[in-house]
């Protein structure tokens, strides 16, 4: 049974992609709204929501929801955070971070391009290999792990930090290492770290320097745990030879092409950009979304004689 047969045995569901200003008309009426990263999810949202009782979000990052108002008004939200168990086994935004530190090392946007342009020059584009480098992980949560094993397995070395996580307690084959010696080692720096107050823009201008010269880095968390101005800096300096990010600070749906790190992505090789799809795999969405549907129901109270009205926010549950 998908996500969505799951919501309409106890609802009555409406899918919608909607802009900014549609999201405000179609939440007055809704119990329940289910939305993924496209908007933010503010004390305006949540006020015209006068009848929403349910904030439902297949993520693991909330920094799209204004916590406190959603506090303040009594509505519950629903998500992945924290969820051990169904996360164990989800690997898409692991998979995404391998495949970035690939086409970095691989050059493969602009081998592609390139091709595309009608040239056939392999000498051009001559890369590096992941196994034998240096790799720092920098977190050691769910993710840090999977992303460690990943790069043993392509023989890589691996070096790990993490306050919460005791040198004891690491993945076999990798090295505990605090911070100032992950960055002065490590050929590749990715970043594994939840958003909290106190690790907002962590990743500062001092431990961006403190990185080797010519290291790459890789953030598939959360673009507020960068000084993007910094990062912007060292890329354009040549600190940094290159960075993969899948992730920006204030993402939106629309506008981000004005963002300074997109415009430079224009004409710097070594800068990747993908649009936060680290976690959008079919797979995945199938599994956490028919976990999220059954919460949903659970909170609602699964009383199939109460039509609750859901709106969805885009057209994200997909009938499989």
């Amino acid at each position: 049974m998908s996500a969505l047969q799951v919501l309409e045995a106890v609802a009555e569901v409406k899918l919608a992609n909607l802009d900014r200003s549609s999201l405000l008309a179609a939440v007055c009426e809704a119990d329940v709204l289910w939305v993924r990263l496209r908007h933010h999810i503010d004390q305006e949202v949540l006020d015209a929501g006068g009848h929403l009782r349910i904030l439902a979000t297949p993520t693991t990052g909330l920094t799209h929801v204004d916590l406190d108002a959603a506090r303040r008004r009594g509505i519950a939200v629903v998500s992945l955070q924290g969820e051990v168990e169904l996360l164990r086994n989800i690997r898409a935004t692991a998979e995404h971070t391998i495949g970035l530190m690939l086409a970095l090392l691989r050059r493969l946007p602009t081998a592609v391009a390139h091709v595309l342009g009608g040239g056939w020059c392999r000498d051009d584009f001559r890369g590096h290999d992941l196994f034998g480098r240096a790799v720092g992980v920098v977190g050691h949560g769910r993710l840090g792990r999977i992303v460690s094993r990943y790069l043993l397995a392509f023989g890589a070395e691996v070096l790990t930090t993490d306050p919460e996580v005791s040198p004891g307690n690491v993945e076999a084959g990798a090295q505990w290492v605090e911070m100032d010696e992950l960055l002065g080692r490590s050929e590749i720096v990715t970043l594994h770290v939840d958003v909290r107050p106190e690790s907002r823009g962590f990743f500062d201008r001092a431990r961006i320097r403190a990185m080797r010269r010519g290291a790459l880095l890789v953030n598939t968390s959360r673009g507020e745990l960068v000084d993007e101005v910094a990062l912007h800096d060292a890329l354009e300096s040549g600190h940094l030879g290159g960075a993969a990010l899948d992730v920006l600070a204030g993402e939106q749906s629309e506008g981000m092409g004005h963002h300074p790190l997109v415009k430079l992505a224009r004409a710097h090789g070594g800068l990747i950009i993908t649009p936060h799809i680290g976690g959008n795999t079919h797979e995945s969405l199938a599994t956490v979304e028919n976990w999220l549907a059954g919460r949903v129901v659970e909170v609602l109270g699964g009383a199939s004689e109460v039509r609750q009205s859901i709106a969805s926010v885009p057209s994200s549950i997909e009938v499989a």
